[in-house]
């Protein structure tokens, strides 16, 4: 080692070796950065940072070994050989190369140690054919152990250098391995040349054709300081470059984390987008990249102010890869993105919000069953009419009310799903024989209106309604089984009968009225002789909701006798309403009003509560009999109200009798069945009222628990002259023999008409014949509260004290 030294300091300008020993230093560093660099970098990139790395050792090891060189001072002449010395920068940067690909192809040890000691048998062959290069006026010896130890060192601490680097690369490990590659290089090189002895010799001639070493100083230098600095320059672009693409992938992943979509650009021009984004336009990143706001969104002057937007959205529409335009909500913010201001765009995909609008715009102006306008619609739509008539020029606006005849019939016969198929079939008629600009809406239920505007006179609306009718009749051919449909239209005209919206559909549901009066499927126009039974009907209406408050309702009593003894069995309650201006009314008269308002609720339970209170006050344990209305029977707390009015009066179930028309059963025949069934839990009787009439069915008296059979008094009539109907009472009373239910004869009026029921078997009898109705008080010798001597005449049979 003393030789190493003595060749160090004794041959060599030590100034240079320094400079050399620095170059070395700087490119073993470089070197480790490189090939660490290369490492990271993915395979697309890797051949590129392997040719730099390379490259940039390569000339590294070569410009140290020929600094060197020219800091040995062997004090006779010298020179480079051109091709040597350019050979060994080749096999410098090769052998580099292949060592730092043989490093990094995989990563074990085993590769490392070998690529390194590559790398060192490439600093030992640039190092010998740069020797080579060397000519000198003498003659070059060398000493085998050194040049033994130089190899050695060489590839053992060029091993070690690569082993280092790239094992777990840190600052230490870098510094440690850039140390062993200097010491590698320097170390070859030195002890190399401590192997070399020369001999001068004049006859030596140096080759015209060499390098002088003062202009090969000035190439080396030239060239190593411009491959280090561009060696660097690309490291620090790359690493620039690395750290923005870290940026941009982690603000990616960041945009991506949001459910909404985000558009970074720059200016106008996008640069990058989100998941989001892409999924809505079926773009994919590298296409939209680079495209313009305008191209992505439509041309718009406010996308060159994205910095004034502030908190304000805008609507815009995102153009898809198929055409389609995307209805979206944006809002722009300035973020700082790899470095530089960026203004980022929120796209919201608002497809679902528009849909979810138009759909409640739907719901609030169209009717969703049949489609048509609704009620909001229909006033919108005559308010607007009525304000755009002339007045001047003879134009009207008709009003036609429409109401479907039976169609509750066809609800409980086929199910609610024939009667949606119904307003369907109606709407589609209706709608296909008018014209534009007329409307038709549905009011609800199976009420319709058409409004027809601009008409000249009533003539055009008449024959709007008789083809409306005609439409409906021509439909019924093609249905089979699903119920028949017709309509009742009421008409009335703005302004020649009403001057307003409100009176206007008023007289237009009066004519309807009349119209379903005069016998259904037909139409007819208001007359002012109909305004004046709607303010009757309305004033009716008015006075009995005050009725029952103010105790202008009472009672009457019509008996009720066993046809084959003559005895007086119980009574029917009628209620009656003694009105202070119109005098005494029947219950037809005001009833159905009654009903339709639904105050028959309220008078239903005045009548149970006073029948049943009467009652109790009988000394005969006579029954009393009430009349229950269809909508009290569907009332749901008609059974629990029923229960408490027996225990509030005292009144035992077995002697109260609810008649039931068969009309209240068909409306909901499951609910009434439940209802009937609690009521003869109570204990309390039920008659079938009117049977014969309406929807009779034999089925209802197998179905529902009745306990009497009432014939209606439409059949007891003439009984005794009319052989059809005497044979139908017979009928009658023979299904009441079968059934094991008592048969009550209504409307007997004669005492033939008695007779004949007498002598068919009938059970019980009711009519005027018998008794008319009248207060309880005129019947107290057969209730048991008349004095002793009346008490033995009402012990006599009925028919005696008749006769």
């Amino acid at each position: 080692m003393l030789t190493v030294y003595n060749c160090i300091v004794n041959e060599h300008d030590l100034r240079l070796v320094l400079l050399a020993a620095a170059v070395c230093a700087i490119a073993s560093f470089s070197a480790i950065k490189l090939l660490q660099h290369v490492m990271r970098s993915h395979s697309t990139g890797q051949t590129f940072w392997l040719a730099v790395a390379a490259t940039s050792t390569g000339f590294g090891i070569w410009a140290t070994h020929f600094i060197a060189m020219l800091a040995f001072s062997p004090s006779i002449p010298s020179a480079y050989d051109g091709g040597f010395t350019a050979l060994s920068l080749i096999l410098a940067v090769l052998l580099t190369g292949v060592g730092m690909r043989a490093a990094t192809r995989h990563g074990d040890l085993e590769n490392r140690l070998v690529g390194g000691a590559i790398i060192g048998g490439g600093i030992a062959a640039m190092h010998f054919v740069g020797m080579a290069a060397f000519e000198i006026q003498g003659h070059i010896t060398w000493s085998p152990p050194l040049v033994t130890l130089a190899l050695g060192s060489g590839l053992a601490l060029g091993a070690a250098s690569i082993a280092v680097a790239l094992e777990r690369p840190s600052r230490r490990a870098t510094a440690v391995a850039a140390t062993l590659m200097t010491l590698a290089i320097c170390a070859l090189h030195f002890i190399a040349m401590a192997a070399v002895s020369i001999t001068p010799d004049a006859a030596v001639e140096i080759s015209s054709y060499s390098v002088d070493p003062t202009t090969l100083a000035a190439a080396v230098a030239a060239v190593s300081l411009a491959i280090l600095c561009l060696s660097g320059a690309a490291l620090w672009v790359d690493l620039r470059f690395r750290q923005n693409r870290l940026e941009a992938t982690r603000m990616h992943g960041l945009a991506n984390a949001a459910v909404e979509g985000l558009v970074i650009c720059d200016g106008e021009r996008v640069v990058s987008a989100n998941d989001s984004v892409l999924e809505l336009t079926g773009l994919d990143r590298d296409a939209i990249a680079g495209l313009s706001l305008g191209d992505l969104f439509g041309s718009s002057s406010d996308f060159d102010r994205l910095d004034q937007w502030g908190a304000t959205m805008r609507e815009a529409e995102l153009k898809a890869a198929d055409g389609t335009a995307i209805p979206v909500e944006l809002l722009a913010r300035e973020i700082d993105y790899c470095g530089k201001p960026h203004m980022v765009l929120a796209v919201r995909d608002v497809r679902e919000r528009k849909k979810a609008e138009a759909d409640i715009m739907r719901l609030a102006h169209f009717d969703p069953l049949t489609g048509l306008p609704n009620r909001r619609s229909f006033t919108a739509k005559l308010d607007a009419e009525i304000a755009a008539m002339p007045e001047s020029e003879g134009r009207q606006v008709a009003l036609l009310l429409l109401d479907l005849d039976r169609f509750k019939e066809v609800n409980d016969q086929f199910g609610h799903g024939a009667g949606d198929t119904m307003l369907q079939t109606v709407a589609r008629c209706v709608s296909g024989r008018l014209r534009a600009g007329q409307m038709m809406a549905r009011l609800g239920g199976d009420e319709f209106a058409v409004i027809l505007p601009n008409l000249s006179d009533g003539s055009a609306a008449e024959r709007v309604a008789r083809s409306i009718l005609q439409a409906l009749r021509e439909e019924n051919r093609h249905r089979a089984g699903e119920g028949v449909i017709s309509t009742s239209i009421g008409i009335a005209l703005y302004p020649a009968d009403a001057p307003d919206k409100t009176t206007l559909i008023s007289y237009a549901d009066t004519a309807l009225y009349r119209a379903k009066a005069d016998g259904k499927d037909t139409y007819r126009f208001f007359e002012a002789s109909m305004g004046a039974e709607a303010r009757d009907r309305r004033a009716l209406e008015h006075e009995l909701r005050q009725a029952l408050t103010t105790g202008e309702f009472s009672l009457v009593y019509q008996p009720q006798m066993e046809i084959s003894s003559g005895r007086m069995i119980g009574f029917e309650a009628l209620i009656r309403w003694n009105h202070p201006r119109r005098g005494l009314l029947a219950p037809a008269q005001f009833v159905p009003i009654a009903e339709e308002s639904g105050l028959i609720v309220p008078i239903g339970e005045w009548v149970l509560a006073t029948a049943c209170r009467d009652a109790v006050s009988w000394q005969q344990s006579l029954t009393v009999a009430v009349n229950v209305s269809p909508i009290q029977l569907h009332n749901p707390n008609f059974t629990q109200r029923l229960h408490e009015i027996l225990l509030q009066t005292g009144l035992p179930p077995q002697r109260l009798e609810l008649e039931v028309t068969e009309t209240a059963l068909i409306k909901d025949m499951h609910r009434a069945l439940a209802v009937l069934r609690q009521v003869k839990a109570l204990g309390v009787r039920l008659a079938m009222d009117d049977f014969g009439t309406g929807y009779s069915s034999l089925s209802n008296l197998r179905a529902f628990p009745f306990d009497k059979i009432k014939i209606d008094s439409s059949f007891i009539k003439s009984v005794d002259k009319n052989e059809q109907v005497a044979a139908i009472v017979r009928a009658v009373l023979g299904l009441g023999r079968g059934l094991g239910l008592p048969v009550l004869a209504e409307g007997i009026e004669s005492s033939d008409e008695l007779a004949f029921l007498g002598a068919e078997a009938c059970q019980i009898g009711q009519g005027y014949f018998i008794g008319r109705p009248g207060p309880i008080g005129d019947f107290s010798t057969i209730t048991g509260n008349a004095a002793p001597a009346a008490k033995n005449e009402a012990d006599k049979p009925l028919r005696t004290q008749l006769a």
